[in-house]
């Protein structure tokens, strides 16, 4: 199985987060991206404040893999209004899509008009600008059944609200890779959680980020339903490394 067109090759650690300077992080993130090109993968995944610079280069080279930011990162508590701005400065700077951190707290508090209200006004933002959005659930904080309601939340809306074709640009996604989770539980996508993401995101595909360590874990993955796999290790994945610690 050729994993590359599934994967999203992810770097979001902020300087403060990795310890490295502007410069050191900005030559990763173009590291990154010329290695997503090299490879023939299918997106990278960056902070929104390297957008402008990592469009530049793809356009420069020609290049079909697609630009990917993430939004209301990484506790997805900013307002409806902040996500949304964001997310336009995002569109403005040349992302083609959008990983947007659900407010899984107002979720959790069962403030479930809050959480539509931003589903709805910033995935209607994304279709209308040709753009595909992700919402991230963020299944390390929630019950099998807070998973299953959150997922099935999101299809719900995003059935009464978009078309079929509009749906296929709308997915659902695990994990942000930064909740901090106690007792060495896992903070990313697991086959449960996946499983329970799958069975009730309805017509919406669903992407598998963050704990995928081998080869043999993506083709799970695939096999099991995912259209994407986000990761910070996607060439390990594709040459078949060891996986280091990391999303």
């Amino acid at each position: 199985m050729d994993i590359r067109k599934y994967l999203d090759s992810t770097y979001l650690k902020t300087p403060a987060q990795s310890g490295l300077s502007e410069d050191e992080t900005l030559e990763k993130v173009m590291a990154l991206t010329k290695e997503a090109v090299d490879n023939h993968l299918f997106a990278v995944m960056i902070r929104p404040e390297y957008v402008a610079k990592v469009r530049a280069y793809l356009d420069a080279e020609g290049s079909s893999v697609k630009l990917g930011t993430v939004i209301g990162f990484h506790e997805g508590t900013a307002s409806t209004d902040e996500k949304w701005a964001e997310a336009a400065e995002a569109i403005k700077a040349g992302a083609d899509e959008l990983d947007f951190v659900i407010n899984y707290q107002a979720f959790i508090e069962e403030d479930l008009d809050l959480v539509k209200q931003e589903f709805l006004a910033c995935t209607r933002l994304c279709i209308e600008h040709g753009k595909v959005a992700k919402w991230i659930i963020e299944i390390a904080a929630l019950t099998d059944g807070q998973i299953a309601a959150l997922t099935g939340g999101i299809a719900k809306w995003a059935g009464e609200n978009f078309t079929d074709e509009e749906q296929s640009k709308i997915f659902v996604k695990s994990s942000t890779g930064f909740y901090k989770t106690e007792d060495g539980k896992p903070n990313g996508a697991t086959p449960e959680g996946i499983r329970i993401m799958l069975d009730n995101s309805g017509k919406l595909p669903v992407k598998a980020a963050g704990g995928v360590r081998t080869p043999e874990e993506a083709e799970q993955m695939i096999t099991m339903g995912v259209q994407r796999i986000g990761t910070s290790s996607a060439m390990a994945l594709v040459r078949n490394d060891e996986v280091q610690d990391g999303y």
